[in-house]
């Protein structure tokens, strides 16, 4: 059952969209002012919200701009609700992404046409946690049809790259947005003097390129196989259609790629901070994590010691070096193209 959140001063309205909603189906949870519904929605996060503007304490604005602000309520499909039609309102509310508009009065059957339409198209731009080609297929040509943007094709070209191809190169311009189906490649830094900085690793399920094509830059970074991969390539015009035509397909691809965002903090503050040891061990586990095909798989294979360093941003000697005292200490086995993590839970926890 799906769940909606009400936000609404009026009584009388509040109470007759609460009992239509639940003749049809819905689970209806009710806030008479923007502050109470703020911390419904924090706490019981809706599937969908339906907020009136004009409200006291904190009006319809500034419920929509506090819950984009929270990661959990984020992308929430959001209908205002407005006892005015000056195209001043449908502007602002749309310019701070909200999904529908509809003015008072309205009848039953127009607020659940848009309830029905918005959760339909919200699930239509699901994407599995283990996607695969089609499912991202599934998802982009979803927008295509919600959106009704044009795009270059309906199939994304797919294409099967050998170890060190190279996707893209600093200073080019973007073509693509490309998404891993399988596979590793690495996107990486080059100093004048001709060593790597990796900037990240990149596995199933993750996009690259994406920043350039927002921007509007030529690529300020290297993006080359570090496995053999299999890749969708998605026309850099059918990425910004999408990306720029429609806000609940913008704000569905900002979540999927918030993940990789995380990581990168992570791993800069990791490099700022800690210990060798305690950097070396982050490395292991954020590459494991990356290179398991399951919970219970500890290997990491067909790492270099030098790509591994380039990704901790150590010396390949320290590196080296840290790595036989986690051998000495059991933490971690070392054979031939391979490292076997012994005891993840203790790397995860080093003390320093």
């Amino acid at each position: 059952m799906k769940t909606i959140l009400v936000i609404e001063d009026n009584l009388k309205v509040r109470e007759n969209i609460k009992e239509i909603l639940e003749l049809s189906g819905y689970k209806v949870l009710t806030a008479a002012e923007g502050k109470t519904g703020v911390e419904i929605a924090l706490k019981n996060n809706p599937d969908l919200i339906v907020c009136d503007i004009m409200m006291p304490v904190l009006d319809g604005y500034g419920v929509l701009h506090l819950l984009n602000k929270n990661k959990a309520t984020y992308g929430t499909p959001f209908i205002f609700l407005t006892a005015k039609s000056e195209k001043a309102d449908f502007r602002k509310g749309m310019e701070m992404g909200a999904d529908d508009y509809l003015t008072k009065p309205f009848d039953g059957i127009e607020l659940l046409t848009a309830i029905e339409i918005r959760l339909k198209k919200t699930d239509s731009l699901k994407i599995p946690a283990t996607a695969s080609k089609e499912s991202v297929n599934d998802f982009i040509n979803a927008a295509k049809q919600n959106s009704n943007q044009p795009l270059l094709s309906d199939e994304r070209e797919v294409a099967e790259l050998k170890k060190k191809y190279n996707l893209y190169t600093e200073g080019t311009r973007p073509r693509a947005v490309y998404y891993v189906i399988s596979g590793k490649i690495k996107t990486f830094k080059s100093s004048d003097d001709g060593k790597e900085f990796i900037i990240d690793i990149h596995s199933a399920g993750d996009f690259i390129g994406y920043n350039s094509i927002i921007e509007n830059v030529n690529h300020t970074e290297n993006a080359q196989v570090l496995e053999d991969a299999e890749v969708m390539l998605i026309p850099a015009e059918d990425f910004l259609s999408l990306f720029t035509h429609d806000a609940q397909v913008s704000k569905k691809f900002i979540q999927l790629i918030t993940r990789n965002i995380s990581e990168k903090e992570d791993r800069l503050v990791n490099m700022a901070y800690n210990t060798m040891r305690k950097k070396v061990a982050y490395s292991l586990i954020q590459v494991l994590e990356k290179y398991r095909k399951d919970k219970d798989d500890n290997e990491i294979n067909e790492l270099s010691r030098e790509t591994l360093a380039q990704v901790t941003g150590v010396a390949t000697e320290s590196l080296i070096r840290t790595l036989a005292d986690f051998k000495a200490e059991k933490l971690i086995a070392l054979e031939p193209g391979k490292i076997i993590i012994l005891n993840e839970s203790k790397l995860r926890n080093l003390p320093y």
